[in-house]
């Protein structure tokens, strides 16, 4: 099966090189979504020979997975998988998450850092013990959706379940629109053991807070 991998980047000249060469044998087309980069991840991205698509200004990750997934769409992909450009996911994870797919088993497969023996390294102790046990409580409460991760942004979709799910926040809070939107449809899920390797950016209070801020917004849009 066709497997296209979205990978929205801003400002990650410093990962984008190395995410791509781990990613790109391993699926038949690499698509990075530049937000707006004011660096040289564009450029640098552009090199790889993967498909490079531009936003003009920065609207975040989720709006960079919608402009890539309606690209992998329009373009014969019949696997999309959605990976990140600062590192933290490692790229042998990609069979895990799209395997389910392949056997017929999933129409949607979630990595889950939290079904994974080793699954944060130096995860931010604010993350773990206030925003994920929150974030968690509020998918069950609000979108009765019950998943080990519940802010997953490695993740799998069929063609068919793509076409389908549909989400409007840009931001952080795209993952639990996504969810929701599983839910909502009925798609056969799984949840796939991940690796997530932490780094200091974006791991602090105010980040948290902001996700935090993110998730009750969707919480809102979808209720």
């Amino acid at each position: 099966m066709k497997t296209f991998c979205i990978i929205p980047a801003f400002n990650e000249e410093k990962n984008i090189i190395t995410v791509v060469s781990q990613v790109k044998p391993l699926v038949d087309e690499v698509v990075v979504v530049d937000d707006c980069s004011s660096d040289r991840t564009a450029d640098l991205a552009e090199r790889t020979g993967v498909v490079l698509l531009r936003h003009i200004i920065n609207r975040g990750q989720g709006a960079a997975l919608r402009t890539g997934t309606e690209y992998c769409l329009k373009n014969g992909a019949e696997i999309i998988v959605h990976f990140d450009a600062d590192g933290q996911f490692l790229s042998q994870d990609i069979k895990k998450v799209a395997e389910p797919i392949k056997a017929g088993a999933a129409e949607v497969v979630f990595g889950s850092r939290f079904l994974n023996s080793g699954h944060s390294l130096a995860m931010p102790p604010f993350k773990k013990y206030f925003i994920m046990p929150l974030a968690r409580a509020v998918n069950k409460i609000f979108f009765n959706v019950n998943l080990t991760d519940p802010q997953s942004g490695f993740r799998a979709m069929s063609r068919e379940a793509a076409r389908k799910i549909s989400w409007q926040q840009d931001r952080m809070a795209h993952c639990s629109e996504i969810m929701f939107a599983v839910k909502k449809n009925n798609f056969k899920v799984k949840e796939a053991p991940i690796t997530v390797v932490y780094h200091n950016f974006g791991q602090n209070f105010f980040g948290g807070l902001k996700i935090l801020k993110d998730l009750f917004i969707a919480t809102l849009i979808n209720r």
